[in-house]
């Protein structure tokens, strides 16, 4: 990774208003010296589901969400990852690549539950139909043992992110959705598609990028994962050469006008109703 996106970094966040870097998403074969990760747990394929071979009681009391994890990492600006022995969330398991196809049973209980077990979430109206949102996102198999989220400063100069992870309030989004169009002329370059919070964060982007379509993909729209998002908060995730092009061509924007000082004072009145710090220049 060029060191100057890194050295860049600051002064793209102090127009943004953002105080919290971005996270690089990696896939290693080294877990981070640091950080949060789930407990181990049995991976629920569909195999072993086949042959009655889960225990499903003991799945769900390990459960862990893995947006709890990068909550956790975030507050202490350190790493979150995960693998196919740590998932924590048999759904998380999916959309990082660990685990494909989805279990049946999982299957059920984000849709329309199973009788005489659990009521189900409710996010599908149907099993069907959620199979088929599960194929055509596909999440690529994991290329590597961990996936990794960690403070953009944190990453090392000779690895580079395959995606960049925002967590921003609207009036800072602001600014990093034009600042996707400016960069790619695409005025369709950002998409919010329905998904789990860390699907929004990992599969969606890859989905895209394996369709050869670089996009931006916003998040945190899963209710069962709002808990570890800020009041108000949502995610912003990109390909690191899309977040590449954001670092290095931010002066050339309409970051750098009149025009982005007046909704940097709307982001210092958003800071101040949040009571946190507003942003300096």
């Amino acid at each position: 990774m060029n060191p100057s996106v890194i050295a860049a970094l600051p002064e793209l966040m102090n127009r943004l208003g953002l105080e919290e870097p971005p996270l690089g998403l990696l896939y290693t074969d080294e877990a981070p010296g640091e950080g949060f990760c789930p407990k181990p747990g049995d991976l629920p394929t569909r195999e072993k589901e086949a042959a009655d071979q889960v225990d499903w009681q003991a799945v769900f009391g390990n459960f862990s969400c893995a947006i709890g994890h990068i909550w956790r990492a975030r507050k202490k600006q350190t790493a979150a990852y995960f693998s196919a022995e740590r998932f924590g969330c048999p759904g998380a398991a999916f959309w990082m690549g660990f685990n494909k196809p989805q279990a049946e049973t999982i299957i059920n209980y984000v849709s329309s539950g199973i009788p005489n077990w659990t009521e189900g979430e409710h996010y599908c109206d149907s099993p069907d139909a959620l199979r088929d949102i599960f194929d055509f996102v596909d999440p690529p198999a994991a290329p590597r043992k961990y996936c990794v989220l960690k403070p953009m400063t944190q990453v090392d100069e000779a690895q580079t992110p395959q995606l960049v992870v925002f967590f921003t309030r609207p009036e800072s989004l602001c600014g990093l959705h034009q600042l996707a169009a400016f960069v790619t002329n695409d005025p369709e370059v950002v998409v919010s598609p329905w998904s789990a919070g860390c699907g929004s964060l990992v599969a969606w982007p890859q989905h895209y990028l394996a369709r050869g379509r670089s996009k931006a993909v916003i998040g945190g729209w899963d209710p069962s994962a709002r808990k570890f998002y800020k009041t108000d908060e949502l995610s912003f995730t990109v390909p690191f050469p899309m977040f590449d092009a954001m670092v290095q061509r931010q002066g050339e924007s309409f970051l750098a006008t009149k025009t982005w000082e007046m909704v940097q004072k709307k982001i210092a009145r958003s800071k101040k109703a949040w009571g946190e710090s507003a942003p300096a220049g």
